[in-house]
């Protein structure tokens, strides 16, 4: 992996990380979520004007991606109904390595070195490793956890699907914009049956992660998409989920969230990871 992708992939770790804190330290978090996702909508429209359409055969798996995506944003707002941004967001993304390192090789057939593969297992662990983490009250928080590996199977499935799909579309931002527009669409409608008054003040109520959150994740998922097209998808995978780190300073600083031995490992075992993936040939 080149320094130029590495340190693309970094960057959107970063920016994943502070839109799902926004999701997570906002009071309707349903508002914020649908927020962010349908906020992609006039970003992926700009972008438009300046890239090709997606070429034909890419069409399959973007129609499969934007059905895997909502999906993910439907469990990753019921995971965040129910846990910690510490807990929630490292199980869900900590899954999505270790599945698309697996399908990459024994499915596509994809060559990994050893020194790779190791780092992949490192990240994947040392976030997999917060399923440890207790509530407040010193109990297992079992309903978070298993809504955020449902999160996680959604999220390996949709970076296989994309990773290919950017590839066969000549154009990783066009892929994606068409994919956010489609979803930022399907958003507004599940709001619209579900709870139409959150719809009606998404652009005014929830205007900041509408802006914000939705101009990161935008941008995040775009990087993501390119990189998919530069490196192996599941080394890509590995190392976007490195937002662990970021995820955890920001729910410690910002959201109040207790700090405990648990966490400190998973963060130092994913860097190490990080490390091991940047350098590994």
């Amino acid at each position: 992996m080149s320094m130029i992708v590495f340190v693309a992939v970094i960057g959107a770790a970063l920016l994943h990380a502070v839109w799902n804190a926004l999701v997570k330290g906002g009071a309707d978090k349903m508002l914020s979520m649908g927020a962010v996702v349908i906020g992609h909508i006039p970003f992926a429209l700009i972008a438009l004007l300046f890239v090709p359409a997606p070429a034909a055969e890419s069409l399959p798996y973007l129609a499969a991606g934007i059905v895997l995506h909502a999906g993910y944003h439907i469990f990753l707002l019921k995971s965040y109904e129910a846990g910690d941004l510490t807990q929630v967001y490292p199980i869900a993304r900590g899954a999505a390595p270790l599945i698309v390192a697996l399908v990459s090789v024994t499915v596509l057939s994809v060559h990994l070195a050893p020194m790779q593969m190791l780092a992949v297992l490192i990240i994947g662990g040392g976030i997999i490793s917060l399923t440890l983490v207790r509530r407040a009250d010193g109990q297992f928080n079992k309903t978070a956890a298993g809504l955020a590996l449902i999160t996680g199977l959604f999220i390996a499935s949709y970076s296989l699907v994309d990773g290919l799909g950017a590839r066969l579309a000549g154009t990783s931002v066009g892929y994606f914009s068409w994919l956010a527009i489609c979803n930022g669409a399907i958003m507004a409608l599940y709001l619209a049956i579900r709870s139409p008054m959150t719809l009606r003040v998404v652009a005014t109520t929830g205007r900041r992660a509408f802006v914000l959150g939705g101009g990161a994740s935008f941008i995040a998922y775009t990087i993501v998409t390119w990189a998919f097209t530069q490196a192996p998808i599941a080394l890509v995978t590995a190392l976007r989920e490195t937002s662990i780190i970021f995820a955890l300073l920001i729910g410690v600083f910002f959201l109040k969230e207790r700090l405990d031995l648990i966490k400190v490992f998973a963060t130092l075992t994913t860097l190490l990871g990080a490390v091991l993936l940047r350098f590994a040939r």
